[in-house]
């Protein structure tokens, strides 16, 4: 098995990045470039409520925010939401569950972005603690419910996937040429990576130029 040094390690985060669209993701992490807005500014703040560093425990169940994970295998490291920790009982301290949950500001996708994110947390803990986790989370700030996630087979193998190629596109250096879709026109990057004006054939000045006429 091969196993990443800890110089190598990307931030867990960017799988996300990689899936939505790897020109975002090579922005960021290879470019170092970052604009906000307000679908990641609110997503911003979700995290930082659930991202407290503080831990509690509930009858058998001990929940820890803000853990901060690693995995040698993916190379990743990043930071848990919320894992929870389930004993068999109070007195015992022999775990029967853990459980990571992602917070997520908008609602469930079809896309499986935010379920490949949990499964590298998932991946995470049980490289951590030796143990293995058959399930997640995710909670959904518009409809206020959690959603469960089964971390199988395939699942798993394309949360390997994506974290291998998350490492060969910053190794690359090379950030891929912009292709316009609609989900661009809520990507908080759209200014930076300008995918229309790429899209048209048109040269940044002359998108530039255009952009200021109908100002």
């Amino acid at each position: 098995m091969n196993l990443y040094p800890e110089s190598d390690l990307i931030p867990l985060s960017a799988l996300q990045h990689l899936l939505f669209c790897e020109r975002q993701c090579a922005l960021i992490h290879i470019e170092q470039a970052w604009i906000e807005n307000v679908f990641t500014a609110e997503g911003r703040l979700m995290h930082e409520r659930a991202d407290s560093g503080k831990s509690e425990s509930r009858g058998n169940v001990k929940t820890e925010c803000g853990l901060l994970l690693r995995s040698l295998r993916l190379g990743l490291s990043g930071k848990a939401d919320v894992v929870e920790f389930h004993y068999e009982d109070k007195k015992s301290r022999k775990l029967s569950q853990v459980k990571p949950i992602e917070y997520k500001r908008g609602r469930p996708k079809e896309e499986n972005w935010d379920r490949v994110q949990l499964c590298a947390q998932a991946i995470c803990l049980e490289e951590m603690l030796g143990i293995e986790i058959a399930e997640g989370s995710l909670f959904y700030g518009k409809t206020r419910r959690r959603k469960d996630v089964l971390f199988n087979a395939a699942l798993r193998q394309e949360t390997e996937d994506a974290a291998k190629r998350l490492h060969e596109l910053i190794a690359s250096g090379q950030t891929p040429k912009a292709v316009y879709s609609a989900i661009c026109d809520n990507c908080s990057m759209i200014q930076v990576c300008l995918p229309k004006a790429v899209g048209k054939k048109q040269s940044v000045s002359r998108y530039l130029e255009k952009a200021a006429e109908e100002l």
